[in-house]
């Protein structure tokens, strides 16, 4: 019938992809607007976005919808057991732990469980790479309820801290044995 034919056609088309420089100001757009409203400042700023983006596409997973960037994840390799202030702003590439240095969801996308579903998505891309280990992220405290129901564990009080603001460091284990991929379409 003719209204099965027209909701057919309003079903956003998906696509995960990794991103690159391209993306930069798209996802700047986007962080902009998700964290200054709470925070004040942004994880990474636009240099960095194009700094991280260049050296490890692979550790970033962008969600479109009819090809328009609805929410990012961006990721470097880090070689210590904890953060530290250095994690920053550094890829460190013989590193097995991918620090995640944030996750944001275009306002118009959220309260949808966007943000669960791409970090999922976005541990399902990890496991396909041997190197890491682990995925490593920092948090303020409303979020760790979150990022625990994604699979993550709080380490405790992170090291890191930006302005007044004080994190939670968690981690998630990412086990990147041939066993665990075998039959994950990696």
């Amino acid at each position: 019938n003719a209204s099965d034919r027209r909701r057919r056609h309003t079903l956003p088309a998906s696509e995960f992809r990794c991103l690159g420089p391209e993306d930069a100001v798209s996802v700047f757009e986007i962080e902009r607007e998700a964290f200054i409203s709470v925070s004040g400042d942004c994880p990474l700023h636009l240099d960095e976005i194009r700094h991280f983006l260049s050296l490890c596409p692979e550790l970033s997973l962008g969600w479109f919808e009819e090809g328009r960037l609805v929410a990012f994840i961006i990721g470097s390799l880090w070689d210590e057991d904890r953060l530290s202030q250095a994690a920053l702003t550094l890829h460190r590439p013989r590193g097995t732990a991918v620090h995640i240095h944030v996750l944001a969801v275009h306002r118009a996308a959220r309260q949808q469980g966007k943000g669960s579903i791409l970090m999922w998505r976005y541990l399902q891309h990890l496991r396909c790479l041997p190197v890491v280990r682990r995925a490593l992220l920092m948090c303020e405290d409303f979020l760790v309820p979150f990022y625990a129901k994604c699979g993550f564990e709080a380490l405790g009080p992170c090291d890191v801290s930006v302005g007044a603001l004080a994190f939670t460091e968690m981690q998630c284990a990412v086990r990147g044995h041939a066993f665990m991929r075998r039959n994950s379409g990696c």
